[in-house]
């Protein structure tokens, strides 16, 4: 059995493959594939372990003999997951294992932006470290402060958790249900998505990108929230409105913005959201870590194993794969 990985993944990762008898082939330039070539790619192997590539319909259409694709991600709104389905071919990721680390670029943004160090960093890059005046280049302190989280689940409660108990922060938080494991543990309430934004002095996004949360953070949006509030973005750079943040901010109707996902990404070296003071910008960081990437690729390689074995995958993104009859059987 052959399996095609589209980016270079953790040795761990490599290793359980290897150690599983597969014949592993992995894309090594450091550009990401396009659709033809993923395609061309594809046609001879069984499995395709896919790190961020877009795997539409046109894909499953052209590939419907494998027998598995496992991401290297949690989210999977880069995969067309009716396609795979209907294909046949279970999708598995990786859930449970990003949790700290991307709440932990979660609160990384929200420091650094209230004190606006990525900004007050540049100036010493530029040569602009000199007179220092008592009320120039000041933020704001967190201690107190109140935490909107949009989408608690896991992520979403760790970063409430380090918030809660760093700075004392109230929690609010909107979800389509109660999140009673954070409202007994951090005294979190469960508000309206109005309330969030009226509310909040920091709003954290950790929600899927999803039809119904496309652009959910918008001008309206923005023009609720406080002219005090940062907002911080870990999720997808799909959930904000990236011209309308540009404007909230330019325009004081809010006053600072995190984000680790950005819309499109890359952003554009030229992008003015880079040169604003109270404006923290990370490259998609948020599972950055040698542990959390390490478990990833352990997460995707059993996926794999699992899917090439006519098992059932352990982390499975379409369960009624196993109940559907393929439109090519």
């Amino acid at each position: 059995m052959k399996v095609f990985v589209t980016n270079v993944i953790p040795q761990v990762g490599v290793n359980l493959l290897e150690e599983a008898g597969l014949e592993l082939t992995q894309w090594t330039e450091k550009r990401k594939l396009s659709g033809e070539e993923l395609v061309a790619h594809c046609k001879g192997y069984d499995a395709v372990l896919c790190v961020s590539n877009q795997l539409d319909a046109a894909f499953f259409e052209a590939c419907p003999h494998l027998k598995v694709v496992a991401l290297h991600s949690v989210g999977y709104d880069n995969v067309d997951v009716q396609a795979a389905t209907r294909a046949g071919i279970p999708v598995g990721n990786t859930p449970g294992v990003l949790s700290d680390a991307t709440a932990e670029t979660a609160f990384l943004l929200m420091i650094a932006t209230a004190r606006k160090a990525f900004y007050l960093h540049k100036k010493i890059l530029n040569g602009n470290w000199g007179f220092t005046e008592p009320t120039a280049d000041l933020g704001i302190s967190l201690e107190g402060k109140t935490l909107g989280v949009y989408g608690l689940g896991k992520i979403g409660f760790v970063m409430a958790r380090k918030c809660a108990a760093a700075y004392n922060m109230k929690v609010i938080y909107h979800n389509r249900h109660r999140n009673v494991e954070a409202e007994d543990a951090l005294k979190a309430v469960k508000v309206s998505f109005e309330e969030l934004l009226e509310q909040s002095d920091v709003l954290s996004v950790h929600t899927a990108l999803t039809q119904e949360t496309k652009g959910m953070f918008n001008k309206q949006a923005f023009g609720r929230m406080k002219p005090s509030a940062i907002f911080i973005n870990t999720a997808r750079g799909g959930i904000h409105n990236e011209a309308d943040l540009t404007e909230a901010l330019q325009k004081g109707i809010i006053w600072g913005a995190g984000l680790d996902v950005t819309n499109p990404e890359p952003m554009d070296k030229d992008n003015p959201l880079l040169q604003m003071p109270s404006v923290c910008i990370l490259p998609h960081i948020g599972s950055a870590t040698v542990e959390t990437r390490d478990a990833m690729a352990t997460l995707a390689a059993r996926n794999i194993i699992a899917g090439l074995r006519n098992e059932r995958l352990p982390y499975i993104v379409n369960p009624e794969v196993y109940t559907h009859t393929p439109a090519n059987s």
